[in-house]
């Protein structure tokens, strides 16, 4: 997993979740100033690692 970092045209911040085969797997909202973009994505390393699913879908 990677994060990648991207500056829209309107100058905005935003990040994707790449899986290791390329694909994406998460988009960020868009952020006015690239440290908050950063400080999230630092959040969810810290403090999402074990995270689990919670499937309310009904089958």
């Amino acid at each position: 997993m990677k994060f990648i970092v991207k500056k829209s045209s309107n100058g905005q911040f935003r990040f994707n979740m790449v899986a290791s085969n390329g694909q994406t797997v998460a988009t960020s909202e868009t952020y006015t100033r690239k440290a908050s973009a950063l400080e999230t994505i630092e959040s969810i390393r810290k403090n999402a690692p074990g995270a689990t699913v919670d499937d309310q879908t009904s089958n």
